[in-house]
């Protein structure tokens, strides 16, 4: 009881002292610090530089390690390359920061200044993407459309010709349609609006992706490690419906499933718990 006492002092006195040494605004220094490190963590788990992080965590214990058991060579080599490492790391993780910065901007804090979107708007392109993707699964009809979220496109955008028109589900098809001159590249929609079509996006450099998998599935798992937008990918060769979100490949979508996701991810939480309540209340009454 003594020493559990004695432990129960020595806690209380520590507190003690650091709440009369650290300050709120030490608090709010240290979640800063926290918040910056838990962006870089989650920008860099999405993309390949994950392996990349790996090897300078290594390197760096053998850094230490070299300093504790005094290896001149090691440490003069390290030395040397710490003297570049900030220049080589700005070379290697030049777009997982670029995303970082741009997830980090002003325009995160910027919604109140943007153009609202009505809710009807959402809801019908998503049913016309959805009714053009089921067409064009049954006919094999290549397709990858992008939905721009809050990083934008216009760099992508700016390659490929405007349409700026209402989306529907017959309008989709046409761009898609092999013998269409907009039918390769990517379609970009923005605020319920199909803005461009035939766009050039970035191919993904992850190795782990299936060798099955061919330009389309590539190009739109890389747009979705630069930016939060969401990809649809109707595949060539065997007709089924692929979505690509934060650098992951959901494959082979049944229709429903396809549906809900681009709802979850599309649309605000109020409104998509009301469109399940009114789903849910109609499907009571057909029973």
């Amino acid at each position: 009881m003594d020493a559990l006492r004695e432990l129960l002092d020595t806690m209380r006195n520590l507190f003690m002292t650091l709440g009369q040494t650290v300050t709120v605004w030490d608090l709010i220094d240290i979640l800063i610090i926290a918040i910056i490190f838990y962006r870089i963590l989650t920008v860099m788990r999405r993309t390949s530089a994950g392996s990349v992080i790996n090897a300078i965590i290594l390197l760096l214990i053998v850094a230490w390690v070299s300093s504790i058991f005094n290896m001149k060579v090691l440490r003069y080599l390290f030395n040397q390359i710490l003297q570049m490492g900030v220049i080589v790391l700005i070379i290697l993780f030049q777009p997982e920061l670029r995303k970082l910065f741009e997830e980090m901007s002003l325009r995160r804090f910027g919604g109140m200044f943007r153009r609202r979107v009505r809710h009807e708007d959402v809801e019908a392109v998503i049913d016309s993407v959805v009714s053009a993707a089921k067409a064009m699964t049954k006919t094999k009809t290549g397709a990858l459309i992008v939905f721009e979220r809050e990083i934008g496109l216009r760099d992508y955008e700016a390659t490929g010709t405007r349409v700026d028109a209402i989306a529907t589900s017959e309008l989709v098809q046409n761009i898609f349609y092999h013998n269409s001159p907009l039918h390769d590249g990517a379609l970009v929609i923005r605020d319920g609006r199909l803005l461009a079509a035939s766009c050039m996006l970035p191919l993904s450099n992850n190795v782990n992706i299936s060798r099955e998998l061919g330009m389309r599935h590539r190009a739109g798992l890389g747009i979705s490690e630069r930016s939060d937008a969401v990809a649809v990918i109707v595949s060539e060769q065997s007709g089924t419906i692929s979505v690509a979100i934060d650098g992951m490949l959901k494959r082979r979508l049944s229709d429903e499933t396809f549906k809900t996701l681009l709802q979850n991810e599309l649309m605000q939480k109020g409104r998509r718990k009301q469109i399940r309540a009114s789903s849910r209340k109609v499907t009571g009454n057909d029973k």
